[in-house]
């Protein structure tokens, strides 16, 4: 994300960043204290606040790099009543709340570009405008990475419980090795990129066309 752009970039991006983990995260405990899991309240993340969710090395990563990672989500399936439908959901949650923010946050784009001299030069119109664009464009990238089905991710998630259990086993014993391919796959290989670049603009256009 952030390689080779300016530390004025950088700290733009910082606001866009918090609000993508907190509330992806956020999504996430909320889902599972739904379905009767008690763990992320105890653990105290049911909260949109950053400092709940935000882990310092993964965050100085994400800034630098464009790969990072938040506190995991404690999620204890012992808990559930439906135990691969209610983690589906819960996985789910929080690429959903990525989605619905970055859709907030293309209403507030609209309506300030329609602000009679908010855009005017010398004011801080253009910079407010930028911070909330880049909530558009990073919430998308991050709830679409996210979706990726490789384990951990959520994605993976979401497979699992749509997989018959058998078949579900399978995948899921490619979960110790996941971080691996991720990392392979993010380091060595422009696959990536050649997949989400196109996807999230396709989903960004759909989201302005809404406003």
């Amino acid at each position: 994300m952030i390689l080779g752009a300016s530390w004025q970039e950088v700290l733009l991006a910082i606001p866009a960043v918090l609000v993508a983990i907190s509330f992806h995260e956020y999504a996430h405990g909320w889902m599972a204290n739904r379905l009767g899991d008690p763990s992320p309240a105890r653990a105290g993340r049911l909260s949109p606040e950053p400092w709940a969710h935000i882990d310092w090395i993964g965050l100085l990563a994400l800034l630098i790099f464009g790969f990072g990672w938040a506190k995991p989500m404690p999620v204890d399936v012992r808990y559930f009543r439906h135990p691969r439908r209610d983690l589906m959901l819960t996985g789910a949650a929080g690429p959903l709340a990525n989605f619905v923010v970055a859709w907030i946050a293309a209403l507030v784009v609209a309506g300030l570009s329609h602000v009679p001299g908010f855009l005017a030069g010398g004011g801080i119109g253009p910079w407010v405008l930028r911070v909330v664009g880049d909530m558009v464009l990073l919430n998308v990238a991050f709830g679409l990475f996210n979706l990726i089905p490789i384990p951990p991710l959520d994605g993976s998630r979401v497979v699992s419980g749509a997989l018959p259990p058998r078949w579900a086993d399978r995948y899921n014993r490619l979960e110790p090795y996941g971080i691996w391919i991720l990392l392979g796959l993010l380091l060595f290989t422009p696959v990536l990129q050649w997949i989400m670049v196109p996807v999230r603009q396709t989903v960004v256009n759909w989201l302005v066309s809404l406003t």
